[in-house]
């Protein structure tokens, strides 16, 4: 544990403008960034008593080894740059918001020649139109089967669509109306993108226009005694009402607007957003984060809002924005607007509303995210007390210096001997990060690919290129000062002192490997981690400590003991190191038979006539697995680039005239499902 004392800076250094400062552990990494409208003031608050700091606070300054700052000339200034460092480098003490479930949306494929509607969920995709997101991919589904009454719009696959192009028959949903069957020349391509552009128009609320022409059509046919036209046009009328029952008029005056309101405590804060377009609430989101430190409502929705609409662009900003609580200063308030502004490219409203309809939306959108903490504290009960007490015991038991904060976790996979991989897992806090996962093929280096000598070729490689990194940041650091108080924000390589440890300059990324761990653990017993010792000591590491986990009484050994280390079978230490040790497991085993399915590939598939190296892997990247590969269809395969139906059809009758092989689990021996 740091004291602050060791790195408070001089009485007097601070100065008293506004600016960004940032907390850095001993190893260079940021791990804090806010802003102040007096540096002084806020850096001094965390030099204080220690007592009497909350505790998520309390724990970042005595991780914390430095302090720094840019002064900037004025709020908006300080908004950019925190956000952009915020981005930059990731900082492990800043709240994260993360979403408390997966979201779907109804999405149009305008970027398609005949577009389609359809449930996605996952990162947005540029040309694609999206409406949500929804609570329930079900209700999606509902209200999407009665606008194809109205709207025929494609909806089925791209395999789909092609098969039925090639055979002339349209799917079911063709011949009972709810597709133009644009596969089979139906309607031309003109004809089908005005048909998804008019379902586009209607889910962006102008319903009131579409509607009273369909009626005034239907009072025409029936005039005309055209009485089939008259009752499909009443039938669709009705299914449009019922598409829009689930989106009732809550604002009467056709608002655009995000309603966003929160629910805290001392440690969590839960945010819900409802999203009105056109008077109706079109969707609904929610995220979780933990607080980082006790800051008034305000804020909260600040640093919300900053995350929100950073991640999803300006695009995304409505014109007005309802939220419980502005923050207390009129200058940060106005700096967030003209942000906002700035980045929608016209006028942002952010407002607190006081009475009426607008009001009562609000009061059930707090209902909500109360509803969500709740929920969240249910399922993940003291859970952040839980993770403190695990890598607070694992400290004592190991008797380590400083807490654990990032757990390592390394494990082999093979099959009696071949295709010898390595899988790295990285836990922080107590929580996985899974974008810092590695993989590793084994190759020999160390004289052999038994476990032992995987483990200390795995281990070689990894902190050999921590050590690169290191001397690489030392290369690159370089005295001085930002002239320019945004440059960091706009020049990804600089930064308020030149350093910028286990940043890559040419990309303004993280590098690979650029952070150690407070503790390694490998998945074995005193072989395994004496071997880990080893490797770890030739690299130049050995002040990091490391120990192995034994699967069979989950015993702890530290390298070079005769003794292992016995936790309690209760201790939340010893469940942290069974969950790493797990996640080190399971992840191995995923690639082991990610790369044994691309030998057996390579070895039923060769000889297959006009079948290369790059056709090969084009298979394996569109199906995953031999297993996925052995199911497909010839038609299915025919999908894939650089493929035509007679290489298809070599492929599935190579495959057909060898078994498959049965699936063995590399860790006990055991057959598993093929």
């Amino acid at each position: 544990m740091a004291d602050p004392t060791t790195y408070r800076p001089a009485p007097g250094s601070i100065p008293v403008e506004p600016g960004v400062y940032r907390f850095s552990d001993a190893r260079g990494r940021v791990i804090y960034v806010g802003k102040a409208k007096s540096l002084r003031a806020r850096l001094s608050s965390y030099f204080q008593d220690l007592s009497a700091l909350h505790p998520r606070t309390f724990a970042m300054v005595t991780t914390a080894a430095k302090v720094e700052w840019t002064v900037v000339r004025n709020e908006v200034e300080a908004l950019q740059l925190e956000y952009s460092w915020i981005k930059e480098f990731d900082p492990r003490f800043n709240v994260r918001y993360r979403d408390d479930k997966s979201y779907p949306y109804l999405a149009v494929t305008l970027n398609e020649d005949f577009p389609r509607a359809m449930v996605m969920r996952g990162a947005k995709k540029r040309g694609v139109r999206y409406f949500g997101p929804y609570a329930h991919a079900w209700a999606i589904r509902e209200s999407l089967d009665q606008l194809l009454r109205v709207f025929p719009v494609r909806s089925c696959s791209k395999g789909v669509f092609n098969r039925s192009r090639q055979i002339g028959r349209p799917c079911l949903l063709g011949y009972i109306g709810k597709c133009s069957a644009p596969c089979v020349g139906r309607v031309d391509a003109d004809e089908h993108r005005h048909i998804a552009e008019d379902l586009v128009s209607f889910l962006e609320g102008k319903t009131t226009g579409y509607i009273r022409r369909l009626e005034k059509e239907m009072k025409a046919a029936a005039a005309e005694l055209d009485f089939e036209r008259a009752a499909r046009l009443r039938d669709d009328i009705a299914a449009l009402d019922r598409a829009m029952e689930a989106n009732a008029v809550v604002l009467g005056d056709g608002t655009d607007a995000d309603v966003v309101s929160l629910a805290d405590d001392a440690l969590e804060v839960a945010v819900q957003v409802f999203y009105v377009r056109g008077g109706r609430v079109r969707g609904q989101r929610g995220w979780v984060a933990d607080k980082s430190d006790d800051v008034p409502a305000g804020e909260l929705v600040e640093r919300f809002l900053l995350q929100l609409y950073g991640e999803l662009g300006g695009e995304s900003v409505p014109r007005e924005i309802l939220v419980p609580a502005v923050p207390d200063d009129a200058e940060e308030a106005a700096a967030l607007t003209e942000l906002l502004t700035e980045l929608r490219g016209g006028r942002v409203d952010i407002r607190v509303p006081q009475r009426g309809d607008k009001r009562a939306l609000l009061q059930t959108v707090a209902a909500n995210a109360k509803q969500s903490l709740n929920l969240h504290k249910t399922k993940r009960a003291s859970d952040l007390t839980t993770r403190s007490r695990a890598i607070g015991e694992i400290q004592e038991a190991l008797e380590l210096d400083e807490p654990p904060l990032r757990i390592e976790c390394y494990d082999i996979s093979n099959l009696a001997g071949t295709e010898v991989v390595g899988s790295m897992v990285v836990f922080e806090d107590g929580l996985p990060r899974k974008s810092e996962y590695r993989k590793f093929t084994v190759r020999g280096e160390q004289g052999g690919t038994d476990d032992v000598a995987a483990i200390r070729e795995v281990l070689t490689r990894r902190f050999r290129r921590l050590r690169e990194t290191d001397q690489a940041d030392q290369d690159e650091a370089a005295p001085g000062t930002v002239a320019d108080p945004l440059a960091a924000s706009v020049t990804p390589s600089v930064a308020a002192d030149g350093l910028r440890p286990g940043i890559d300059p040419t990309t303004g990324r993280p590098r690979k490997f650029a952070y150690a761990p407070g503790l390694v653990v490998v998945d074995g017993g005193q072989p395994q981690v004496n071997a880990a010792r080893q490797a770890m000591d030739e690299a130049g590491v050995s002040d990091i400590p490391v120990v192995g986990l034994a699967k069979r009484l989950e015993e702890v050994w530290p390298p070079d003991s005769d003794h292992p280390v016995i936790l309690p079978r209760t201790s939340e230490g010893l469940y942290l190191l069974q969950r790493v040790r797990d996640e080190a497991h399971r992840f191995a085993i995923t690639f082991h038979r990610q790369r044994r399915s691309v030998s057996m590939v390579d070895s039923l598939l060769d000889g297959v006539p006009g079948l290369g190296p790059a056709r090969r892997k084009a298979l394996m990247t569109r199906f995953g697995s031999l297993k996925r590969l052995r199911a497909a269809t010839m038609e299915q395969i025919a999908e894939v680039p650089g493929f035509g139906p007679a290489t298809a059809q070599a492929v599935v009758d190579a495959l057909a005239e060898r078994p498959a092989a049965p699936a063995v689990n590399t860790a006990t021996g055991e057959i598993l499902e093929s």
